[in-house]
């Protein structure tokens, strides 16, 4: 049987993932939001790793995670350019620096964070 610590992040990223990429395709919603619930998968998948540690470790290490992509893509080596060009690579690392990316990811790990503080007081 899957702990529940382990399987509330589960569900989330299953959810997360379809929500994150539609958002990218509907015109009328900000862009801004797709990076905030792309930080929120970050969170679950850190949960999975960290599902014995704090909440607050969880946090600070998935808003790290999510602030080192972001800087990286300030990184024009060829390679990691090409690989950015893929969609994997583009899912994964995104493409070109951007500082309110920064603000949409602590949005994004700050309502998580709040959503699982309340699951998992209960």
């Amino acid at each position: 049987m899957i702990k529940r610590k382990l399987l509330i992040p589960i569900i989330g990223i299953i959810l997360l993932i379809p929500i994150g990429l539609i958002s990218r395709r509907i015109g009328w919603i900000p862009t801004e939001t797709g990076d905030a619930l792309w930080a929120m998968m970050v969170f679950c998948l850190w949960r999975i790793v960290l599902h014995n540690k704090k909440l607050s470790l969880v946090a600070i290490t998935s808003l790290a995670h999510c602030y080192l992509v972001e800087f990286s893509q300030m990184i024009t080596w060829r390679w990691l350019v090409s690989f950015r060009q893929t969609f994997i690579g583009h899912m994964m690392l995104g493409q070109g620096f951007l500082w309110i990316d920064l603000l949409a990811y602590s949005i994004g790990i700050i309502v998580i964070y709040m959503i699982f503080s309340k699951i998992e007081e209960q």
